[in-house]
């Protein structure tokens, strides 16, 4: 009874992370398009990455934390970074260049399946299980439904579309990746995520230098966006996002692209007037539904 209590307690105290992880992150394609008005995709990766470093390398500081001094956590951090802030950092603005917010946030849901596909193929040796394949093959049934394969993809352009399904499978691979080389050193998750963002700007850098700006118009809404992407959705989220993975593994911490997508439909609609047409939320119910039964949230099998 007593350790049932105390894992209860190890819930709670990251399941109210994982719900402002969930709003931050699903705020951030309507922070993203915003950021668009005055920058290039690049610009809107490296001013995420730039800001939220600036944050977390302060708040180390400020919290006495050191940050890793060995160069192959660094090496590490970096493959992290490259996962998590700069290829994907990237894409998403570009393909939000052409696409809606909600569109990117509904194909962020994918992420939970990258994961389990990360695990399978490159992270364990495992045969694969009969309920992750049915998951992933579920997952795969919605993608083509939100993206309304049966009419050639709707209006969406198909290089955008690459670009996000490319941009989930590194979120993918960086989950597993981080809980096999960098969770079992111990490290504080502050100096984890301040290095993590830091070699990310430091990456993007000369390419911010070479086309950043987009126009020279910085209007109050699209620049103060920018700041929350950096502060909160590059800078913090990232602190929080590893202390769900240290307290609850990587396939939960995953998933909290369950409640993004519904976050960016929302913000999409009510600040951005953007529609959805009705497969696009089907089609995010079938993705969840797929990622839910190849994590065993929803079993179909009493054994497996």
């Amino acid at each position: 009874m007593h350790s049932a209590s105390v894992s209860h307690k190890k819930t709670s105290n990251w399941i109210s992370l994982y719900i402002a992880l969930g709003v931050v992150w699903g705020c951030s394609f309507i922070f993203i398009k915003l950021g668009l008005e005055f920058l290039t995709p690049i610009g809107v990766a490296f001013g995420r990455v730039s800001l939220g470093a600036l944050t977390l390398v302060l708040w180390a500081r400020y919290k006495g934390i050191e940050l890793p001094k060995e160069k192959k956590m660094w090496l590490h951090l970096w493959v992290v970074s490259l996962l998590l802030n700069v290829i994907p950092g990237f894409l998403f603005a570009f393909a939000e260049t052409q696409v809606t917010s909600i569109l990117a946030g509904i194909i962020n849901a994918v992420t939970p399946l990258m994961t389990l596909l990360a695990i399978m193929i490159a992270f364990r040796e495992e045969k694969p299980k009969s309920f992750q394949v049915i998951g992933l093959l579920l997952g795969f049934l919605g993608v083509l439904t939100v993206l309304g394969a049966w009419k050639g993809l709707g209006s969406n352009p198909i290089g955008p579309v690459l670009a996000l399904l490319l941009a989930v499978s590194c979120y993918g691979v960086s989950f597993p990746y981080s809980r096999k080389f960098i969770l079992p050193r111990k490290l504080k998750p502050e100096a984890i995520a301040a290095v993590q963002v830091s070699t990310g700007a430091i990456t993007l850098l000369p390419f911010y230098l070479i086309d950043g700006i987009a126009k020279d118009e910085f209007r109050f809404g699209p620049v103060l966006a920018m700041i929350a992407l950096g502060v909160f959705g590059s800078g913090f989220a990232y602190i929080w996002n590893f202390k769900i993975m240290e307290a609850a593994g990587s396939a939960i911490a995953s998933t909290v692209t369950y409640v993004t997508p519904v976050v960016a439909v929302i913000v999409g609609i009510i600040f951005l007037g953007e529609s959805i047409v009705w497969y696009e939320p089907v089609g995010a119910i079938i993705v969840l539904l797929g990622a839910a039964i190849g994590q065993q949230r929803i079993k179909l099998f009493n054994r497996s």
